[in-house]
């Protein structure tokens, strides 16, 4: 088949992203590849289409039950034999899956590498495998940000399978990386494909200095904004996600809990709850969104600094997966550079952790665009500004700032560099607290020279410093401060240096919902009909997601796998009131077009 009308029948599109018909060409040619794509950028088309085409099953390697579940029902439903063999599954349900190996009729079989290692002289010998897809193959590399020792084992593959071609596929991965991948599967003269960094359709707000009681009334308010809008709110550890989900609920918000201390069940009892849109939000460590293909996500808040941009990346590129616009916020503390480093520096790879926590830092704190930033750090260059992130919409202002950091230098500089952060700002605020009391601080000259500045903005001063570099803390030593060559040339006097103001008004922006991007929908052209677009009908939109959710009820399914809010939102503009016109509607498949266009077409005529 045509691997383009493959793509219309099944996926109901009528072209390609960028670099997916060359991947898919390559793997056709029987050749190894390296795929690195943006999270939502089309991974899984690369090697989907390749197994519908060929005669055979392809085997994909995926990490998580939960993920290879979620993937099997999203391609069962565009009319595609595909199976999971698991430890979940029960011993007839296996034996289906086997016989459907055997004879050719399934077309993809997803499963776990540690059960991969077992099937390959029982099941897989007797297969006839077109090709092997390695999802998450960043889960191979020790630079890698999500390491799994079970990966370490698939250089077998070529061992047992030298003629069937590999594709190792990712979402973020550095040059390192990259070359620890090909070198640990063996591939064979792979060809690397990086495609676009660029999502922008998320816009990319940071939030800097702002106190537990400030971030939950933030998003209280952003949530309360957006009363239909799946999310989700990543915690440093499991009982922040605890505490956040207790105020939310305690506040009608229906949340649930992700997190390493929980039950298998009750993991996938909130995660299946979230993917049926049965709660709003969940609250979640990193240990959430690898096994989640949710596409309707429209917002990822960070309550904590991740420890490094590619995590950053990989979590924010949960939201808008469906290409329609998506908010993510990151807040940001001293507090959490200080754990952060100290987890680094904890990590049998100190440095080079080290490293990726300072260039997050520098994300966190650019005053220039931030999606330049991002895109810079995965070697994309771009000349222009996005105009969808905090910075372009709301450049900081400064001011000659070197009275303030002179103050706080004198403070570290007459303790003999030997005190932490809390201490230095109770010494500026003149606050005579144990530790100042037991040291003598309350004879120093600086003792109380900055009561007038609150201490959430003291944080927020010490945090510039720290980033300009007028100043160390020493993570091995206590967290302790140490003035450097810089910060003695503006603390003598030899140098001035500015400070971002610090706007206070911006923490009660949650209350009203930000202004996205308009999301373009593509007129169409129907044969013997003029060309089609409009206005979206709001109204229409809503009825058409509660259709969705009915649909996806009677069958089992999350309702982002019946249709898309890209597709809702298309449908809610363009209103085709025939079958053939439904058809028409990118991202609408022949098999979907068939089993529920007359439902939604009937509710469109409805309402036009």
């Amino acid at each position: 088949m045509d691997i383009k009308a493959v793509l219309k029948k099944y996926y109901g599109y009528d072209s390609f992203r960028e670099k997916q018909e060359d991947i898919i060409n390559t793997v056709l040619c029987r050749q190894d590849c390296l795929v690195l794509m943006p999270t939502g950028g089309g991974k899984s088309i690369c090697y989907q289409i390749p197994a519908i085409v060929l005669s055979g099953t392809a085997v994909i390697i995926s990490p998580l039950i939960s993920l290879m579940k979620d993937q099997v029902e999203s391609l069962q439903a565009n009319g595609i034999e595909a199976a999971a063999l698991h430890g979940g599954n029960d011993f007839s349900k296996d034996t289906v899956i086997r016989r459907k190996c055997m004879n050719g009729t399934l077309k993809l079989l997803y499963i776990s590498p540690e059960k991969l290692l077992t099937e390959i002289p029982v099941l897989l010998k007797q297969m006839n495998i077109s090709l092997f897809a390695i999802d998450e193959a960043h889960c191979i590399s020790q630079w890698g940000h999500d390491f799994r020792p079970e990966y370490t084992q698939l250089d077998i593959l070529h061992h047992e399978f030298p003629d069937v071609p590999i594709m190792a596929l990712t979402a973020t991965a550095d040059k390192i990386t990259r070359q620890d991948i090909i070198k640990q599967l063996q591939l064979k003269e792979p060809k690397t494909f990086i495609s676009s960094f660029d999502r922008p359709n998320l816009s990319l707000t940071v939030k800097r200095g702002y106190d537990t009681k400030e971030k939950d009334s933030y998003i209280l308010n952003f949530i309360k904004a957006r009363p239909l809008e799946s999310g989700i709110i990543y915690c440093l550890s499991r009982k922040t996600t605890e505490k956040v989900a207790n105020f939310l609920l305690k506040n009608n918000i229906r949340t649930s809990i992700y997190h390493a201390g929980m039950s298998q069940n009750d993991r996938d009892k909130a995660q299946l709850d979230f993917q049926r849109d049965d709660i709003q939000v969940i609250c979640a460590t990193i240990a959430f969104g690898m096994g989640i293909d949710k596409s309707n996500v429209r917002w990822v808040i960070h309550y904590n600094m991740p420890k490094s941009i590619e995590s950053f990346y990989q979590e924010i590129g949960r939201a808008g997966r469906d290409g329609a616009p998506a908010e993510t916020v990151l807040f940001y503390s001293l507090a959490d550079v200080i754990q952060l480093s100290q987890f680094a520096k904890e990590s049998g790879q100190k440095e080079v952790n080290l490293d990726k926590l300072r260039r997050m830092q520098e994300y966190a704190e650019s005053g220039i665009c931030r999606r330049r930033i991002l895109l810079n750090y995965f070697g994309e260059q771009r000349d222009h500004d996005c105009g969808n992130c905090d910075v372009c919409e709301h450049p900081p202002r400064r001011f000659d700032g070197t009275e303030y950091i002179q103050m706080a230098l004198s403070a570290v500089k007459r303790t003999n560099e030997t005190v932490r952060t809390s201490t230095v700002i109770e010494i500026l605020k003149g606050i005579a607290s144990p530790t100042v009391k037991k040291k003598g601080y309350e004879g120093m000259k600086t003792f109380g020279v900055g009561k007038a500045i609150s201490t959430n903005d003291w944080q927020d001063y010490l945090l510039q410093m720290l980033q300009m570099g007028f100043i160390e803390i020493l993570y091995d030593q206590g967290n302790i401060i140490k003035i450097t060559e810089s910060g003695n040339d503006v603390l003598y006097g030899r140098k001035r240096a500015e400070l971002c103001i610090i706007d206070h008004t911006a923490k009660e922006a949650a209350k009203t919902k930000k202004k996205r991007l308009h999301l373009e929908i593509p007129a169409i052209s129907i044969p013997g009909l003029p060309e089609t677009t409009g206005v979206e009908d709001k109204k229409l939109f809503e009825a058409l997601r509660a259709l969705r959710r009915q649909c996806a009820e009677e069958e089992g399914f999350p309702p982002y796998i019946i249709f898309s809010d890209k597709v809702l939102h298309s449908l809610a503009t363009i209103k085709p009131t025939s079958l053939e016109a439904f058809g028409y509607i990118q991202g609408i498949g022949t098999h979907k077009q068939q089993k529920y266009g007359r439902r939604f077409v009937a509710l469109i005529q409805k309402y036009v």
